[in-house]
């Protein structure tokens, strides 16, 4: 199914239709403010191998990433955060940022990478947001890529369809995507450090 969602106001009937695909152990694909990402609830382990599977990875040494609706919710899937990260994070979240964190004992194992860590992102794009408020707990994140670097492939949610459709349940259709990944920042020791430079701007 495509869906059309409108990211400066999503339609609550259309988020609680996604909601109830993810519940039943679905996956879709849905817009954030970098490039479209695959995703499912972050407890529907099967769900979580299918992701691994349409990627070519094995899902415990994928390292996924997980999408939470604000910051009060890290404290549930991450061990207890310095004030210098947690300053950190909140002057550039919501933004184009994976943040990488030490995993508590809540997050599944699937998505804990052999460090315990976990990847966390907090997107500027109201949909995804919207989808863990009524979920009540964080989506699953994983780019979507092309292997032959066609760019609209990754970016015009009506190609990402053609392409998809009889792999995921629903792509959700927010408008054009990005094409440049989120910066990603490694938090696990006292010194943050940039291990992926993408979209998002950051001073460390």
């Amino acid at each position: 199914m495509l869906l059309k969602i409108y990211p400066e106001n999503p339609n609550p009937r259309q988020i609680r239709m996604v909601v109830e695909c993810l519940n039943d152990g679905g996956i879709i694909i849905y817009p954030t403010d970098t490039v479209y990402g695959l995703g499912c609830d972050i407890f529907k382990s099967k769900a979580v191998e299918r992701i691994a599977l349409l990627k070519g990875i094995k899902a415990d040494k994928a390292n996924f990433s997980f999408i939470c609706d604000d910051l009060s919710q890290l404290s549930d899937f991450a061990k207890p955060i310095p004030n210098n990260i947690f300053k950190l994070m909140k002057n550039n979240l919501p933004g184009p940022y994976t943040f990488i964190l030490n995993a508590s004992s809540n997050v599944p194992k699937l998505i804990q990478s052999k460090k315990k860590t976990v990847g966390i992102r907090i997107p500027d794009n109201n949909i995804p947001i919207e989808i863990v408020r009524e979920l009540g707990h964080p989506i699953m994140s994983s780019s979507i890529h092309d292997e032959d670097e066609i760019l609209e492939y990754t970016t015009d949610p009506e190609l990402i369809y053609e392409k998809y459709n009889k792999l995921v349940d629903i792509v959700i259709d927010g408008g054009f995507g990005d094409n440049e990944a989120s910066t990603v920042i490694d938090c696990t020791t006292d010194t943050p450090q940039v291990i992926r430079e993408g979209k998002g701007q950051i001073t460390l």
